[in-house]
């Protein structure tokens, strides 16, 4: 690779997000989930064990399932990940613009593409002299915000000029953060009302991740009490939950389905759900809360389920991003 003379006044910013399959057929499918799921960050397992359930078991099945989800939530700018992540990215580097015009912004994904890889080569190509690494994860995990840093790594062992980089962490209790969250839901109930329960959904984790020491469970609890502080709600009216898990072993509880079931034969028939672990819209947030379980709510007894959307391209989000970036400089 080759790269332009650093100049220590450029500072390149790569934000960064889980990934998206380049289309939905079950052939991107394939090759996304294939790299995903062979993170050792992600699955914990011995390899050689693993390597047979996900190449002779996974890999001929979920493809296809995983595609027809995604076929019902692409659209003409990609998945909704990207379009938000894309539209982050141009907000982040319009607000950075206004102060310094020497910070350049890349996005990138720790699975498909664009890549952190070619998000770094980029930069550096640009002759950065620092690269601030933002993981767009309020909650730190190994399985996210760790398997980032090992993919910044990765890239740059082998390059011989190598520029400074800052890795920056969660910002799962940062006052914009939880402020962003609660302007979002009150404006859900500004226009629609406010229903009977608050959900705050965040995604599942294997529970014996947190036993070993991840500290994802924890950070989780903590931004749910703060919004749900911010929020004045009573203890009865609000609910963290864990949702997305996979295989046999048990993850974090309380599940965000069987919750929702269980709200609905208990009686309550209105619930808003927010997913604050998510910093953009995606397959997990539109397909699985705004349908799967939504259709579970209805079906069990529900009357009314209202998904409020991720923080996404807001403007108080990005001013947060920016508060992030500018506090680390």
């Amino acid at each position: 690779m080759t790269a332009a003379r650093p100049n220590n006044r450029r500072t390149g910013v790569l934000v960064s997000n889980l990934g998206t399959p380049d289309a939905p057929t079950p052939a991107a499918l394939r090759r996304y989930l294939a790299e995903f799921l062979s993170d050792t960050r992600v699955i914990e397992k011995p390899r050689w064990l693993w390597k047979i359930i996900l190449y002779g078991i996974i890999l001929n099945i979920r493809p296809r399932r995983a595609a027809k989800a995604y076929q019902s939530v692409w659209t003409e700018n990609g998945s909704p990940l990207m379009h938000h992540s894309t539209q982050q990215a141009n907000a982040l580097q319009q607000a950075l613009n206004d102060n310094d015009s020497d910070i350049i912004v890349k996005l990138a994904m720790r699975y498909g593409n664009p890549s952190i890889a070619q998000g770094l080569q980029e930069l550096m190509a640009e002759g950065v002299g620092r690269i601030l690494v933002l993981p767009l994860y309020p909650q730190y995990s190994a399985t996210t915000t760790a398997s980032t840093y090992d993919a910044v790594f990765n890239t740059v062992k082998n390059t011989r000029n190598v520029p400074e980089i800052y890795l920056l962490g969660d910002y799962h209790q940062h006052e914009q953060y939880i402020n962003a969250l609660a302007n979002s839901i009150r404006e859900q109930w500004d226009r629609h009302g406010q229903s009977e329960k608050l959900m705050m959904s965040f995604h599942g984790l294997p529970k014996s991740y947190v036993t070993a020491g991840d500290p994802y469970q924890c950070q989780c609890q903590q931004t749910a009490e703060l919004l749900a502080h911010k929020l004045q709600l009573a203890d009865n009216q609000w609910r963290c939950t864990f949702q997305s898990r996979f295989g046999v072993e048990e993850w974090l509880q309380p599940y965000t389905d069987k919750t929702l079931e269980a709200w609905a034969k208990s009686g309550i028939k209105s619930v808003d759900v927010v997913c604050p672990g998510f910093s953009a819209d995606c397959l997990e947030t539109v397909e699985e809360i705004g349908v799967e379980n939504r259709d579970l709510f209805i079906g069990a007894g529900g009357e009314s389920f209202n998904y409020i959307p991720c923080l996404n391209e807001r403007a108080d989000h990005i001013d947060l991003l920016a508060q992030i970036i500018k506090s680390a400089l």
